[in-house]
């Protein structure tokens, strides 16, 4: 699927409208600069970056100020405001830097997304398409070191989330990818506005609810990002992945439950233990990793077709540790719905009844 996703044509639009980015961001996050650099220099007219922090010691003001010395003829601007306007402080600093939006097409991209040169002309044509309410796209994980956490991390970006995303789109799902959302000023005002999501946590998700319940599509535009992972630590990357885990199940429980099928190795080794270590079980639990490192492989090899940035090779030995702690996670997100977030500790609520994704 991923290759068929890769050699779909380039969408192109009649005329490139003038595009304004909001980047929320909170701390030097590593690569913080990398992933900024990478939009400062795309080949686009008419694109105007909003950053917004909501401290004024934030250290990512002094990554921005770098930036906007190294691009001064860019469009590059900086909100320092700390309104709270509710529970998800990602939203509140979208609503504060808003006013500040020049244009009518808006991308909203989270602080770590990597992006290639054609990003924002596939986001605008994918946007032009008929019906289409909102473009988003796939991503996958660009480890900021050689620690077994973010390699960890990668391995469940690039080898689950990714496919099964690709997947769930097969199968004629909408679901708005978070990385990056990209829409017009109308189509937000009529789904509620940033003021609407100010206190769900999974805020991509319900800004595609929104827009699908307008009658508009959820499109992926034909183009991937690279998202930072940054966690150094078991602990980190477990903190992070059971607040995804969380906030999927109270979305999504029923898809979320079916995801346990996607980690064969975890299996493989439950077999291992139930069977008093036969010697078919070994032999299935081989067999399980050969297949889950050939298709990780091919994954790897057409990532990288599209762009080096996009590849990273997870070295196979991790691959029963990933499977692993992936159920682990999954079974932990049915113990109870606290997730932590940014030094925030919120709760998961169950969607609303009548409400499925589609």
């Amino acid at each position: 699927m991923l290759r068929r996703f890769r050699r779909r044509p380039a969408a192109t639009a009649a005329a490139l409208p003038p595009i304004t980015i909001l980047k929320p961001l909170h701390g030097a996050e590593p690569l913080l600069e990398v992933a900024l650099a990478s939009l400062c220099v795309a080949p686009y007219a008419g694109m105007q970056i909003i950053c917004g922090v909501q401290s004024a010691t934030d250290p990512a003001i002094s990554v921005v100020r770098a930036l906007q010395a190294a691009h001064p003829g860019l469009d590059l601007s900086l909100v320092i405001d700390p309104t709270e306007h509710g529970a998800n402080r990602k939203v509140a600093n979208l609503i504060n830097m808003f006013p500040s939006a020049k244009h009518n097409l808006l991308v909203i991209a989270d602080s770590d997304v990597h992006s290639a040169p054609d990003y924002l002309h596939a986001l605008a044509a994918a946007l032009a398409g008929p019906g289409v309410g909102l473009a988003t796209t796939l991503y996958v994980g660009r480890p900021a070191s050689h620690a077994v956490a973010a390699l960890l991390g990668t391995a469940w970006i690039n080898h689950v989330f990714l496919p099964g995303a690709l997947l769930a789109r097969a199968l004629g799902r909408q679901d708005c990818l978070g990385a990056t959302m990209a829409l017009n000023r109308e189509t937000l005002a009529a789904a509620g506005g940033f003021a609407a999501l100010a206190d769900e946590i999974a805020d991509d998700q319900w800004l595609g609810r929104n827009v699908l319940r307008l009658g508009r599509k959820v499109v992926l535009a034909p183009t991937i990002v690279a998202t930072t992972v940054q966690e150094t630590t078991l602990p980190e990357l477990w903190r992070h992945e059971l607040r995804w885990g969380r906030t999927i199940r109270a979305l999504e429980p029923v898809g979320f439950a079916f995801s346990a099928l996607q980690h064969p190795l975890a299996w493989a080794a439950l077999a291992i233990l139930a069977s008093g270590a036969a010697g078919w079980s070994i032999t299935l639990f081989v067999l399980a990793w050969a297949i889950r490192a050939f298709s990780a492989r091919r994954i790897d090899a057409e990532l990288a077709k599209s762009d080096e940035m996009l590849a990273t090779r997870v070295p196979i030995w991790l691959f029963p540790l990933r499977d692993l702690m992936s159920m682990t996670v999954l079974v932990a997100s049915h113990a109870g719905r606290r997730v932590e977030w940014r030094g925030q500790v919120l709760q998961t609520a169950p969607p609303s009844p009548g409400s499925p994704l589609r």
